[in-house]
């Protein structure tokens, strides 16, 4: 089966302890399979993995775990692949 490539389209609000948090602009409930799938950048370099989901079903919260060894700049653009 073919994984397509979604641009993620998100705010960036902070860090917590141990995960980058976004709140999504644009979402749609086929999205929600991006749920512990790992995110890339530009470069579709893996920088880190979905964690969580949470808040408004309209326009949710993301939870972005990233990898111990990235540097993680918020202004990337992310994307994931649709399982």
């Amino acid at each position: 089966m073919k994984k397509d490539w979604v641009k993620l389209n998100l705010f960036y609000i902070g860090k917590s302890k141990k995960h980058q948090i976004f709140r999504a602009k644009q979402w749609n409930k086929n999205l929600e399979k991006v749920f512990r799938q790992p995110v890339y950048n530009e470069k579709y370099e893996k920088i880190g993995y979905v964690k969580d989901i949470f808040g408004p079903v309209d326009l949710p919260f993301i939870s972005i775990k990233d990898l111990p060894d990235q540097q993680f700049d918020p202004n990337l653009k992310v994307y994931t692949k649709l399982p």
